[in-house]
């Protein structure tokens, strides 16, 4: 199958999913996780593998694409868009680590998945070969669905008195436990639960990914992964994975939104709805920041993979702008949906009304620490006044 014939098959299926999506949110909120049948669904279109290695069944497609797949089945259901960002992002980061590893995890089954939590908060410590790591890290999106983690640490420098090097650790599920603590009020399917290991494991040094690797994009796996895709850097491709389910599910609420209000007359005073210039406003607002958010995206992508493509090195001025865009995102979504919130009326507050699971979950995303903007405009905001960079997850 061509790239052009496969990014349209994955379009039609994304699109096609969305109705069980939406049909299947209140399982998933109940489940504290995403139902068997979605993950199925998701793994028989191939989601999981649009940015994972073709050595290893994956597509190699670009994150437009990718990005543009889980917008789509936002619209259905939000839970299911952030476990596809955050799961399937891992199997493209895979294809950086040392191939070693990529044999461990893809060798029997290129379809097995792997769930993360890059809280620094390991405990780490250097021995022949590679690292113990022990710890306790929170929200592992998709946990149950995956047979590996992703798990953060500060590795222990190899000479006393260089910098400790933060690192990303492969651990196989046999070697740590999944704490059944999701009890949240958006985002409810996503299963984003505690991971424990309670004593230290052996990791070995082709099971570890540097920071920095990711971040100059010259990373062991370009070895035998070859597509300039695997140079992209990792910081501003993930943290558009935790971003980019708000603008999915904020066009869900415009869709709903309007054919809701489109003939709907007020309980009190019998006033068509439609003709509401707090709604009529709240609607344009929401529709101008998907556009606004889509728009941006797609020049930031373009930016990266175009820099990419031609081997060049990316402005630090850029990274640093370009990474505030993406924290900006779920902000902006949520101020949209919150606006919308306030003129849909006390209608909005049933747990049944379309708006409702959108704006808690769409809010409950805004909270991840790389939706923050403020952090990172901040950041943006003192590198122009001439202050030194305080980020390197760019």
């Amino acid at each position: 199958m061509t790239d052009h014939n496969r990014v349209n098959q994955l379009m039609a299926d994304a699109r096609a999913l969305v109705p069980a999506l939406i049909e299947r949110q209140a399982e998933a909120a109940e489940l504290g996780r995403l139902p068997d049948a979605t993950i199925a669904d998701m793994q028989r279109s191939g989601f999981f593998r649009i940015m994972q290695p073709k050595r290893y069944g994956g597509f190699e497609l670009p994150p437009q694409v990718f990005f543009d797949v889980q917008q789509t089945l936002a619209e259905g259901c939000m839970s299911t868009a952030w476990v596809l960002g955050v799961v399937a992002i891992h199997n493209w980061q895979l294809g950086m680590f040392d191939d070693r590893a990529q044999q461990d995890v893809w060798s029997e089954d290129s379809s097995v998945l792997i769930s993360s939590s890059y809280m620094p908060v390991g405990k780490v410590s250097r021995v022949e070969g590679g690292y113990m790591l022990s710890g306790h890290w929170g929200f592992s999106s998709g946990s149950k669905h995956c047979q590996w983690a992703f798990l953060g640490g500060m590795a222990p420098p190899a000479t006393p008195g260089e910098a400790h090097d933060y690192r990303t650790f492969l651990v196989p599920l046999g070697d740590y436990r999944i704490v059944d603590n999701w009890d949240v009020s958006g985002l409810q399917g996503t299963g984003s639960n505690d991971i424990v290991i309670d004593e230290p494991v052996f990791v070995p040094e082709h099971r570890t990914h540097r920071s920095m690797d990711g971040f100059s994009g010259e990373n062991p796996g370009c070895a035998v992964n070859t597509s300039p895709l695997f140079t992209l850097p990792f910081g501003q491709i993930f943290t558009r994975a935790v971003a980019c389910s708000s603008i999915g599910a904020l066009q869900g609420v415009v869709n709903s939104y309007i054919e809701v209000n489109r003939e709907r007359v007020g309980l009190n005073d019998g006033a068509k709805v439609a003709q509401d210039p707090n709604v009529q406003m709240a609607l344009a607002n929401a529709v101008a920041a998907v556009a606004e958010c889509r728009a941006t995206l797609r020049d930031d992508l373009n930016y990266f993979v175009n820099s990419a493509e031609r081997g060049e090195s990316l402005e630090m001025s850029e990274r640093i702008q370009r990474r505030f865009h993406a924290a900006s995102i779920s902000k902006k979504c949520a101020d949209a949906v919150n606006e919308l919130f306030i003129a849909c009326g006390a209608q909005g507050i049933f747990r049944g009304h379309p708006l409702n699971r959108a704006w808690l979950d769409i809010n409950a995303g805004r909270q991840h620490v790389a939706n923050n903007p403020f952090k990172f405009g901040r950041n943006l905001g003192a590198t122009l006044l001439g202050a030194k960079n305080t980020d390197f997850f760019l």
